[in-house]
């Protein structure tokens, strides 16, 4: 993948004449700050390992020129046990395909773990490139009463060494004046040995040239990790973490949503007023207004979901959640590793699936890419928040939290438990057990996070929703809008079936009750009929095989045609229109307990299967996700709307 200074896409080819620099480096070393920071690209930066799986590749701007940077994938080690340091040792060793070896490394070890890092140092060194270390947290080490001779530190090691302190951006003007003179790098006069224990002599011989004093133990970090790393307290704190951060979701995005409905709102009827064309109109009012809109009406949620997981990334607390989740991992056959892939998948399955490449056993991959959909992504949201708000009044309350947020709460905690389950049951029934791989996780020092790595982590997330709102979805509610409009019904045959034409919600009800969705939706009735679903709900759980945004889309565009003044008051009054049901209300208890227990299973993405294609090499494994999840869907939905209904009844 090529980029410039304002975005990353996958490597391809690159320029055999220009000059490549590759960042090697531990996760949390500081890495993808000290990337971003010299080649303005905005890649994701995070506190857990396994955060930089994909290979970047950037434009740095020096005193000679350009050079390109590539941001390797973290690791500990240059002897692979994962897919993803597999990756960068292919790459120093030049094995990677249509990619040649770099030019020059940049090592970046952090100053706080130094000892720790040294042993990745010799390695790299080892590998006979032109280098230059860039040592991060410089003031965390004097912080904590550390020391380090910048000067003596290089002179040990042989090689060019700049202080940099990533997220604050200092430094970097001395590592690229370094850049300027990168051809002029030279090899360590002697290699580091390779012999383990020849390796670490030569590491506190360093150390000890350079007055290295390892920085005291972070006393703030020490005190909170005695309680969130509690086996009880800990996970007492995590859960009520959870509930709090669901109650924010919907506490403090509610009236930023309903400004944003007003304004749709608004767009919509200037449409109405302004266009005369009956086909304009509704193309521009329901397909785009009503769908597309009714979409981004919870973009609110969407920034505050991802706000809020940066924030959590940032100051350090996600090593700790997969920490105490290690656990329960464990008792499903996986370690906490997993965790972190699942955690991923909470903004999307898709690099939840990717990230599994972090984890040592293919067994483990296949088991956790198989669960991965399960954990409820940011697509599910705005399908939960349309109907957990037809279900819950926001002013039903049960003592201190509100019931909305309580179910949003149980519907996040049924997906992670229903994906260690699925793992659990991959691992035994598809003959995928093994032995466990010990999980090593280092815990990263509290830190207030950087404001613009945060704003970075939720805009990229907030973007990624944004492009498949204006392009899958736009596509989607157009096609919709096609089949709920068409075929044509002239004035004369509606009037002999009896609808008054002169009114404009009486034809809207009726196009679309006549129409070829409502073809398509009665033709799956008989799959769908026990769940409580009508027509209308069909077309929209067909339409999110695509996206399960568009859902809402459907609803939307249905809801305004019908009542384009008011269309959520028009989802709560809609009934069957025919069959035994006909003139009960749609949206009961039960069905909507239905509704959000088959989108809390069905595999609704058609990117997720086409990523579980590409990292399992086969068709085989989609197919079987999608089966299974879609069968455990409709079990799961009809058991909840039975319960349901017996409760309520």
């Amino acid at each position: 993948m090529t980029a410039g200074c304002h975005g990353a896409v996958e490597q391809g080819g690159i320029a055999a004449e220009e000059f490549r620099i590759a960042l090697v480096g531990s996760p949390n070393s500081g890495k993808s700050s000290v990337f971003n920071g010299l080649t303005g690209l905005n890649t994701k930066t995070g506190n857990y390992p396994g955060v930089t799986v994909s290979r970047f590749v950037g434009t740095c701007r020096t005193g000679d020129g350009t050079c390109l940077v590539e941001d390797l994938p973290g690791t500990y080690s240059l002897t692979p046990v994962s897919p993803d340091e597999q990756v960068t040792v292919d790459v120093l060793d030049g094995r990677t395909e249509h990619t040649a070896r770099p030019d020059a490394l940049l090592v970046v070890v952090d100053a706080t773990t130094l000892r720790r890092s040294l042993g990745l140092v010799a390695q790299v060194l080892g590998r006979g490139l032109p280098a230059c270390v860039v040592v991060t947290f410089m003031d965390e080490l004097a912080r904590r009463q550390g020391h380090l001779d910048i000067d003596a530190f290089a002179q040990a090691l042989g090689v060019p060494v700049v202080p940099v302190i990533g997220h604050r951006g200092q430094g970097l003007e001395q590592l690229r004046e370094r850049l300027t003179g990168r051809r002029t790098w030279t090899l360590p006069p002697l290699a580091p040995p390779t012999e383990q224990g020849e390796r670490d002599a030569w590491a506190e011989s360093v150390l000890s040239f350079a007055g290295y004093r390892a920085p005291e133990q972070h006393r703030v970090t020490r005190r909170i990790d005695a309680v969130l790393l509690h086996p009880l307290w800990g996970t007492v704190v995590f859960f009520a973490v959870m509930v709090l951060f669901f109650q924010t979701v919907f506490t403090l995005a509610a009236p930023l949503q309903g400004s944003v409905e007003a304004l749709f709102g608004q767009l919509s009827g200037l449409v109405r007023d302004h266009v005369g064309n009956r086909w304009l109109s509704g193309l521009l009012g329901d397909a785009l207004i009503g769908g597309v809109g009714g979409v981004l009406v919870f973009v609110p949620q969407i920034l505050l979901l991802f706000l809020l997981l940066a924030l959590f990334e940032g100051v350090g607390y996600m090593s700790r959640a997969a920490f105490l989740m290690d656990r329960v991992m464990a008792r499903a056959g996986l370690e906490g590793r997993a965790f972190v892939a699942l955690l991923s998948s909470f903004a999307c399955a898709v690099p939840g699936i990717m990230a599994t490449r972090t984890l040592p056993s293919a067994k483990d991959r296949l088991a956790t890419m198989m669960a991965a959909p399960l954990v409820t992504c940011s697509a599910r949201l705005p399908v939960y928040v349309l109907l957990i708000g037809l279900l819950v009044d926001p002013a039903d309350h049960v003592g201190p939290f509100g019931a909305q947020g309580l179910i949003m709460f149980g519907l996040y905690l049924l997906g992670a438990v229903s994906a260690m389950v699925a793992a659990w049951a991959f691992k035994k029934i598809g003959d995928l057990r093994g032995p466990v791989v010990p999980f090593y996780m280092e815990m990263p020092p509290y830190r207030l996070p950087a404001p613009r790595a945060v704003l970075i982590a939720m805009g990229s997330s907030a973007r990624a929703f944004l492009r498949k709102c204006t392009t899958v979805i736009v596509a989607t509610s157009i096609g919709l809008w096609l089949l709920l409009n068409l075929p044509l019904h002239s004035g004369a045959q509606m009037r002999a079936d009896g609808v008054d034409t002169s009114r404009h919600a009486a034809v809207a009800a009726y196009t679309v009750d006549h129409s070829y969705a409502a073809d398509l939706g009665r033709l799956v009735g008989p799959v769908f009929d026990p769940l409580g679903f009508d027509w209308r709900i069909n077309v929209g759980v067909l339409s999110a095989q695509s996206a399960r945004e568009t859902f809402v889309a459907t609803l939307g565009q249905v809801a305004a045609a019908e009542d384009p003044v008011q269309p959520k008051r028009a989802l709560r009054a809609m009934t069957y229109p025919d069959g035994p049901r006909a003139g009960q209300p749609v949206f009961t208890a039960p069905t909507v307990a239905a509704l959000l227990v088959y989108f809390s299973y069905a595999l609704q993405c058609m990117a997720t299967v086409a990523v579980m294609r590409r990292e399992t090499g086969s068709w085989k494994w989609p197919a079987i996700a999608f089966t299974y999840l879609t069968a455990v869907a409709w079990l799961m939905a009809y058991a909840a709307r039975t319960v349901t209904a017996v409760l309520g009844g």
